[in-house]
């Protein structure tokens, strides 16, 4: 007797300490999601979770995205179950697929899966290839109709017992994804789920995005991505421009490790991509620093950091077409002229800004007072002179056989180049390349 009953705390014990992994995978699919899926498989498997739960409800996204979470989830060591809460379209349908079970709400639907470009229109075939490949893939992993679940790609493929024409795709209702052995069962809730496959009384575990994942997927919206980058080289461009190290860089290099650390963790950017900006960056660090005038050094360096920006914004997705590359272009091509045309009003309103003018003594102590200490620079006004050193934008000239510390307009002059004196201001003595 007592051995039964011990047996029976046994089996009450083991039944109450079932746990169920509950995720959402709502609105788009986008390569953001990727690691909060992944996160949810990693701590059901290190918690000998008993299955999982995704309660999917999108109309879909990008496609090297749902690849990524149908990948995470068939690889689960945990039993994963598909909750379709009112729709699994398009991508949606892959990521559904690749759960050993599927449950499907009263009036949900799943399919249509075609590849589509931005604009909404059909992709190439190449693309609707890879796709059907891997929804057939998928669907025989789990014992599911592999010709169904080709007519949700390719509107050619006719499936007799469910369609006579070959002009429409394949989108199932709740009762024909039953009728037609896609989808286990129709419930109404998560509960139902649960008792439906044996964890009544399991507790549910839900797993929500952390402000980590959240994070990420906010730097990778194209107009965050396009805003990190120009920060990060108007930070880098006004570091260059002023003496020592100060916050306009700490902002652009912090900005420019959000944007390639946020590729890097979306499988964007790889190691590559950031050595390769670094590089260039060194290189026109060179250019500037080193080696007189503009050749090679600084064309290789711009170079090299268009190229990593560049390819930061596509991924590893093994089809990349002209669609996809054609989106990063217009984004870099309209982030570089919007970062050039925002250096050029920097460099010729920023000077004179109150916040600027602020920072420097603007009241001038008048040399019959008896208290000034200089002479006044404002008779080389006109005058003409030679570079004594590199301008890079300041330096020394020698004008009237005296050296005199100079700047030019921002533009590098070589050393021995004629100079003119443009203005002054103050104790600052502009200067310009003689013409």
């Amino acid at each position: 007797m007592k051995k039964i009953l011990l047996l029976v705390l046994i089996l009450i014990s083991s039944i109450s300490a079932q746990k169920v992994y509950y995720g959402d995978i709502e609105g788009d699919i986008d390569l953001g999601l990727a690691p909060y899926v992944k996160r949810i498989v990693e701590e059901a498997e290190q918690n000998t979770a008993d299955a999982i739960i995704f309660r999917i409800n999108t109309f879909g996204g990008r496609v090297d995205a749902a690849t990524q979470i149908k990948d995470a989830i068939l690889n689960s060591k945990v039993r994963t179950i598909a909750f379709i809460d009112k729709r699994a379209i398009s991508a949606g349908a892959l990521i559904a697929l690749s759960c050993e079970k599927i449950v499907m709400t009263p009036g949900a639907s799943m399919g249509a899966t075609t590849v589509v470009d931005q604009s909404g229109q059909k992709q190439s075939e190449k693309y609707q290839s890879y796709m059907r490949s891997e929804m057939r893939a998928t669907a025989e992993k789990n014992g599911r109709r592999t010709d169904i679940a080709q007519g949700m790609v390719d509107e050619t493929i006719v499936v007799p017992d469910l369609q006579d024409d070959s002009t429409k795709l394949i989108t199932l209702t709740a009762e024909e994804a039953l009728k037609f052995g896609m989808a286990d069962t129709i419930l109404s809730s998560v509960e139902e789920v649960k008792e439906a496959f044996g964890y009544k009384n399991a507790s549910l575990i839900r797993v929500e995005s952390n402000w980590a994942e959240d994070f990420i997927r906010f730097l990778s919206h194209p107009i965050i991505s396009s805003l990190l980058i120009m920060i990060g080289l108007i930070g880098l461009y006004t570091e260059i421009k002023t003496p020592g190290w100060g916050m306009p860089g700490t902002i652009g290099v912090i900005s420019l490790a959000l944007f390639f650390g946020s590729g890097y963790i979306l499988e964007l950017a790889s190691a590559l991509e950031i050595i390769l900006f670094i590089v260039g960056l060194i290189l026109l660090l060179i250019e500037i620093f080193v080696v007189p005038g503009f050749g090679v050094f600084g064309v290789s360096g711009i170079a090299l950091m268009i190229v990593s920006l560049f390819l930061g914004l596509i991924s590893d997705f093994p089809l990349i077409d002209w669609d996809i590359i054609s989106v990063a272009i217009i984004q870099l091509a309209l982030t570089l002229f919007s970062t050039l045309v925002i250096m050029a009003l920097m460099l010729k309103y920023l000077p004179k800004t109150s916040v600027v003018t602020k920072l420097v003594l603007d009241k001038k102590v008048e040399q019959k007072s008896g208290y000034g200490t200089l002479p006044s620079l404002k008779d080389l006004v006109g005058r003409e002179g030679i570079a004594y050193t590199d301008l890079r934008p300041s330096g020394t000239a020698l004008i009237d056989g005296k050296r005199v510390d100079v700047i030019s307009e921002g533009d590098y002059i070589q050393r021995d180049s004629p100079i003119i004196v443009k203005a002054v201001e103050g104790l600052k003595v502009i200067v310009e390349r003689k013409k």
